[in-house]
């Protein structure tokens, strides 16, 4: 099963959990995503207790290559987000496959 997990879904398991409004929930998981992004912008960094530390980090350039073509091709300096899980979260789901 390869489903993605959207906002809506999110926001529909706070909906099903605590019983607020669908439009409350999704606007709850709007501003959890907002605040993530705000503290990438400012910070460069954001952690979340007993989840994960999510990083921005800076990629410089470097020649790349068409696989078809193998033309070379510049691929410029860019911004990435990194995410590197807590050691709570793997062994959560190290513990949940094994059931």
């Amino acid at each position: 099963m390869n489903k993605n997990i959207t906002r809506d879904i999110i926001a529909e398991k706070l909906n099903n959990k605590f019983g607020l409004s669908k439009k409350d929930c999704l606007e709850i998981v709007n501003q959890i995503i907002e605040i993530i992004i705000l503290g990438l912008q400012e910070n460069n960094l954001v952690k979340i207790h007993n989840f994960g530390t999510f990083k921005l980090k800076r990629k410089g350039s470097r020649i790349g290559r068409n696989p078809k073509t193998k033309e070379e091709v510049i691929i410029p300096d860019r911004n990435v987000i990194t995410f590197k899980p807590s050691k709570n979260l793997i062994n959560f789901i190290n513990n949940s496959n094994a059931r």
